[in-house]
């Protein structure tokens, strides 16, 4: 579990990393981690993380939308012990694009790569438009979402569960967990600052390893899956 740190100052300090995330990717060997900020049942993931709002639709593909699904679902479902997650996909442009008369990336890219999932056999739905989704209780129906950008996700992640939320680092070979804030120099020292965040970091990640642990139980030595069309009439 990492506590918050300054991005402005590690970078000074030679640190050639966005973040904690970033290099506890490399460290482990991993491409990529995928970001999920955590609250009870609100899961949000990120596609994008760190980079100017200007370059992301350059990083929105239809292979790299399908890969950040499949990692969402994975964790979900090794980490949170969901057995058939249900996702939403949120769109980029303001109401989802409206088909296309406000920008053209969901109809070329996200519903694509939607649909491609869909045939897989996976719960993924979308896009939806991000303000009217957290304005509703569409959340409520769903085990994660994922977000194109920062900021479309996390300002309303941060609106509902500040106090409580979880940064998670899905995708690694380790459990991370962080609070979901920052470092709060403003208020260092004062005696102002809430520690329900970094205490349910520490939970989370004890949650984490336990779900882990379960799923290796349970999916140690399954039993051979028969197929009963080739067993004789005698054999049944």
């Amino acid at each position: 579990m990492t506590a918050p740190i300054s991005k402005e100052n590690i970078q000074k300090a030679g640190f050639n990393f966005p973040g904690h995330t970033e290099y506890l990717a490399e460290m482990s060997g991993v491409t990529e981690a995928l970001m999920i900020l955590t609250s009870g049942d609100l899961r949000v993931a990120l596609v994008t993380t760190h980079i100017p709002v200007s370059e992301v639709s350059k990083h929105l593909t239809k292979d790299n939308l399908v890969a950040k699904i499949k990692s969402l679902e994975t964790s979900l479902k090794k980490d949170f012990n969901i057995v058939k997650p249900k996702i939403a996909v949120f769109g980029l442009n303001p109401h989802a694009g409206e088909n296309g008369k406000i920008g053209t990336e969901e109809q070329q890219v996200i519903t694509p790569a939607i649909q491609h999932l869909k045939n897989e056999g996976l719960l993924v739905y979308g896009p939806f438009a991000a303000d009217g989704f957290f304005g509703s209780h569409a959340r409520n129906q769903y085990d994660g979402v994922l977000a194109m950008y920062h900021d479309q996700g996390l300002t309303a992640f941060k609106a509902l569960a500040f106090e409580d939320g979880v940064n998670y680092s899905a995708g690694l070979p380790i459990i991370r967990t962080s609070p979901d804030h920052g470092t709060a120099f403003d208020i260092s020292g004062k005696g102002k600052a809430s520690e329900q965040s970094m205490r349910s970091a520490i939970f989370q990640a004890i949650d984490i390893w336990k779900n882990r642990r379960f799923q290796k139980e349970i999916n140690r030595n399954p039993l051979v899956i028969q197929n009963s069309e080739n067993k004789k009439d005698e054999d049944l």
